[in-house]
């Protein structure tokens, strides 16, 4: 402290004299920690740099050894140590574990599709390994690339017989007695008529959309889910399959077991039977992807045969200038379409079906069905075309027993219109009939609307009036 009253000077902390008295002060605290040990301190990783500075000593209980810095026996080790928990895996259908392949007894083969694919087409080659689409080990069926087919073709014996048509045609046996006893007795037309109201629109919405895969194997389960909460289901078909409608109605009553009852366009009524219990419905494993379609031979060839290169080249160029017979719709109804081309050959021996918008899977698939089912020889697709020729060979005679076989559109619709008029003339008599006999009244013919409906389900029959 200064005193300037007292006489002393003032005291200047830049002076000489204030630096000699600092450094005399910390001389003493310098000695002390100069001859002092050194403290064994652990890497500088793991501490700060306020040591260097600071003279602090952390006790023994915070300062690892250097024994257990290099084996790690740290608090800090036993964390690191702990097993981490494995991470959720979610349950897979390919998982099976020790469970085995299931086995189902229905007596056909199984494939992607039962319309859009024939037995008797043979592909060329596959597109990819015979991987089976039902899963590894889930099935004990093998995958052929094409089918899992329920009888084993496997010859055992160089001397031995194919074993494959005498077991399907037990298996055909099998199949026809089963769905006999499921069916059993034919409806009454009450019945069928009741059946049918009771699938319509307004009154319930469970149904099945088949579309142009066709007939999927996993839809035969859906039918079978529908049956238990009621003894029809309404199948409402569009698309590629409906260019042949009798495949269809016969591949859903063959491998479902059912029965339609009914047919309006492409709307099916399909009928479980009497018997059918939904506990004991038969075991359909279930393909878990869409398997890749195999090769088959092009179905457009550089020459037609019977003609020449030339010869080909302006059929095509023609075929493309030729009146327009029908243009398809996208997810149309094509029933009519064969009868159609039938008629189209009468007048010109190339027809031109326009197929603008539609997916070239699509109109391939239908111009096959067109040559198989027309006959017909298909020229081109050229620019969404379909062109068919009708060939040199063409018969009109052939022609004729064809339309009788299978009637033209306008002959289906006047049937169709005329059956329509005799239904409600039969039906006011009825009740015309149950009124003057208290009650009673008589069988009257089934809802089908077309003559076609035998070719279309020969069990279907419903016996006459009597």
């Amino acid at each position: 402290k200064t005193h300037e009253h007292e006489g002393f000077a003032p005291f200047d902390p830049r002076s000489p004299l204030a630096t000699l008295l600092r450094r005399s002060m910390l001389l003493p605290s310098l000695l002390r920690r100069a001859h002092l040990p050194r403290p064994c301190h652990p890497p500088r990783c793991h501490l700060s740099r306020l040591l260097d500075r600071y003279g602090f000593v952390p006790p023994a209980s915070l300062t690892p050894t250097a024994k257990e810095i290099s084996h790690g026996t740290g608090a800090g080790a036993d964390q690191k140590r702990r097993t981490k928990k494995p991470p959720y895996r979610p349950p897979s259908s390919l998982d099976r574990g020790d469970r085995p392949a299931s086995h189902s007894d229905l007596p056909f083969d199984f494939r992607f599709s039962y319309t859009e694919s024939s037995p008797d087409a043979k592909p060329i080659g596959l597109r990819e390994p015979k991987y089976s689409p039902f899963g590894p080990g889930r099935l004990d069926r093998p995958w052929t690339g094409l089918c899992a087919p329920a009888v084993d073709t496997t010859l055992r014996s160089v001397d031995a017989e194919d074993p494959a048509p005498a077991a399907e045609k037990d298996l055909e046996e099998a199949r026809r007695r089963e769905r006999e006893r499921v069916l059993g007795e034919p409806l009454t037309p009450a019945e069928r008529s009741f059946l049918v109201d009771k699938c319509q629109k307004n009154r319930t919405k469970r149904q099945i959309n088949l579309g142009r895969d066709g007939l999927t194997h996993n839809m035969l389960n859906d039918i079978h889910n529908h049956w238990k909460h009621g003894e029809g289901v309404r199948v409402k078909c569009l698309g590629v399959p409906t260019v042949d409608m009798q495949n269809v109605c016969r591949e859903l009553e063959d491998k479902t077991g059912g029965l339609i009852i009914h047919r309006h366009g492409g709307l099916l009524i399909l009928y479980r039977g009497r018997h059918y219990h939904p506990k004991k419905r038969p075991v359909i494993p279930l393909m878990l992807w869409k398997p890749a379609e195999p090769i088959y031979p092009r179905l457009i060839k550089t020459t037609i045969e019977g003609l020449t290169v030339q010869e080909t080249k302006e059929m095509r160029k023609k075929g493309l200038h030729a009146p327009v017979l029908t243009k398809l719709a996208k997810n149309g109804y094509y029933a009519n379409l064969v009868p159609m081309v039938r008629d189209g050959f009468l007048a010109d021996e190339l027809v031109r079906i326009d197929c603008k918008g539609l997916p070239k899977s699509d109109y391939r698939k239908i111009g096959v069905k067109l040559r198989d089912l027309v006959p017909c020889i298909l020229v081109s697709f050229d620019k969404e075309q379909i062109i068919v020729w009708r060939g040199k060979d063409h018969d009109e005679s052939i022609q004729d027993n064809l339309h009788n076989a299978f009637p033209s559109f306008l002959q289906l619709e006047s049937a169709a219109v005329k059956n329509e008029n005799v239904e409600q003339e039969e039906a006011s008599s009825e009740s015309v009939a149950g009124k003057n006999e208290h009650g009673e009244k008589e069988e009257t013919s089934s809802d089908c609307s077309s003559d076609e409906w035998s070719e279309i389900s020969s069990s279907d029959d419903v016996p006459d009036d009597k």
